[in-house]
């Protein structure tokens, strides 16, 4: 698809490649960075759900979003952003690939799956809805 990451399988490659170097970064390394180059949907599966529970942990601690995070890139450089900067990128970072990997299948003639946070919060009984009165 013009204007979106690559294939279908190279687009979560990288998103799942991409949210585990962010959990290492932000989980001080309890979780290795992933070569997700070769990796099928099935170990791409497997590594996130192995990293939900990481995710969980950590975002349930009492957390600073101010708090200077160092990120050490393995050619030696780095870069330096707020913890809250940081999980806003994770946010985005998935939801812009998420949606590019819809946009594809739907030019596939295929419908793709609800993943607007509305529907995961229905889905889960967490959102309520009063129809109008009038």
């Amino acid at each position: 698809m013009p204007g979106t990451f690559g294939s279908i399988l190279d687009t979560l490659r990288h998103t799942v490649g991409a949210d585990a170097a962010y959990l290492s970064v932000l989980s001080g390394g309890r979780v290795p960075t992933i070569d997700e180059a070769t990796l099928d949907l099935a170990a791409l599966r497997a590594t996130m759900e192995r990293h939900g529970p990481v995710w969980s942990a950590l975002l349930e601690e009492d957390l600073d979003p101010d708090t200077s995070i160092v990120r050490q890139r393995d050619d030696g450089s780095t870069s330096t952003a707020p913890l809250g900067v940081r999980i806003a990128q994770v946010i985005h970072h998935g939801t812009d690939h998420r949606s590019q990997i819809c946009t594809a299948l739907t030019s596939l003639g295929l419908t793709p799956p609800e993943i607007d946070v509305w529907d995961l919060a229905d889905s889960q009984g967490r959102l309520a809805e009063t129809p109008a009165t009038t």
